[in-house]
């Protein structure tokens, strides 16, 4: 059974509000959630636009469930990380690093090699 945390519609025409809640992925959209974990209110109508229970999301991410984009993006600004690409920050900022200095180290060789070109 996969396992997905996204959001539920709710609320009036043109009056949107949504619950974030983890659901069986196939389940159909307004579907019987597994467990409802916060809620989004995009028009601003209350005091917090996210509201998300922060433990039980990452309980249910330890399980294995997945993110959709949209609760990822909420979750993000609420800040819960969500993936593993988050959470393993010190290797991505070594591995992006190195792709930059050997970016740089190419972009001098190419320098020196239009510079070489002209003055011959």
């Amino acid at each position: 059974m996969s396992v997905k945390i996204r959001l539920t519609r709710i609320g009036r025409i043109h009056r949107p509000f949504y619950r974030i809640g983890v659901y069986d992925s196939r389940t159909a959209r307004d579907g019987k959630a597994l467990e409802y974990v916060g809620h989004y209110d995009p028009v601003g109508t209350t005091a917090e636009p996210v509201r998300v229970d922060i433990e039980r999301v990452q309980a249910w991410i330890a399980k294995g469930a997945e993110v959709t984009d949209q609760v990822g993006r909420l979750l993000k600004g609420a800040g819960v990380p969500t993936s593993k690409r988050v959470r393993n920050t010190t290797r991505n900022k070594a591995h992006a690093e190195k792709r930059k200095t050997s970016r740089a180290a190419k972009k001098t060789a190419k320098k020196t090699a239009k510079k070489t070109t002209k003055k011959s």
